[in-house]
């Protein structure tokens, strides 16, 4: 898909997921990335015409779009969520998700886990019949790094385990943690995945999303479809 399609379907599912589930008085949550910018891009227009909806956002960086949108942000569980609104970097046909490439995972799930409906917006190219084609972001406290790379390493030996950013400048998440960028191929059982990732002491979060999405509309070049849950 040429870059100006990408862009189009992204805008067009972002837009869409606010003129379909937000509503004046809301408190909505919203995502990090390319396509959760255009619903914060949306949720500023209708607060700018008079509508009273306020934001819990997914990281410093969403927080700083909303506050430029005129968008009043408030705090997780400050307010009841009455749907959350994000990306994905790979949807499976159960809903289950990889999410992560922004480094936002841990704030993302907190998100839509408070939330009464999980909202997903992707383009076409995030649409995958298995987990599995990009990594899998692994959260982890930076003192805990050696020996969360090495139960990695020892429990998956067939998996590519690359600290985010390099050891020379590694990346730091708004929660001052470090990222493991797992590959660990095609994922057969991400539940089962992402409760033996967590169980290694030191890791605070993976970006595998299971059991929380409500619905997923996805943006293309031929328009937008609201996918049905296998």
């Amino acid at each position: 898909m040429a870059a100006e399609n990408v862009d189009a379907a992204k805008r067009l599912a972002g837009e869409a997921a606010v003129d379909r589930y937000v509503r004046d008085g809301m408190c909505v949550g919203l995502g990090t990335g390319t396509t959760a910018y255009w619903a914060i891009h949306r949720v500023g227009e209708l607060v700018a015409g008079g509508a009273k909806i306020s934001a819990v956002c997914t990281s410093i960086a969403t927080e700083a779009l909303c506050r430029e949108a005129g968008v009043p942000v408030v705090g997780l569980l400050e307010r009841e969520m009455h749907v959350a609104i994000d990306g994905a970097d790979e949807v499976a046909p159960d809903f289950a998700l990889i999410k992560g490439a922004g480094g936002a995972l841990l704030r993302e799930k907190a998100v839509a886990l408070a939330a009464k409906t999980f909202v997903v917006v992707v383009d076409e190219r995030k649409i995958v019949k298995h987990l599995g084609g990009v990594p899998v972001p692994v959260e982890v406290v930076p003192f805990t790094l050696p020996w969360v790379t090495r139960e990695l390493r020892r429990s998956y030996p067939h998996a590519t385990v690359v600290l985010r950013g390099g050891t020379a400048k590694p990346y730091l998440t708004d929660n001052q943690n470090l990222i493991l960028d797992c590959s660990f191929g095609a994922i057969d059982d991400p539940a089962g995945l992402d409760a033996a990732l967590r169980e290694i002491h030191g890791v605070v979060d993976t970006g595998l999303f299971i059991g929380l999405t409500s619905a997923v509309l996805v943006g293309s070049p031929n328009g937008l479809v609201e996918l049905d849950r296998a």
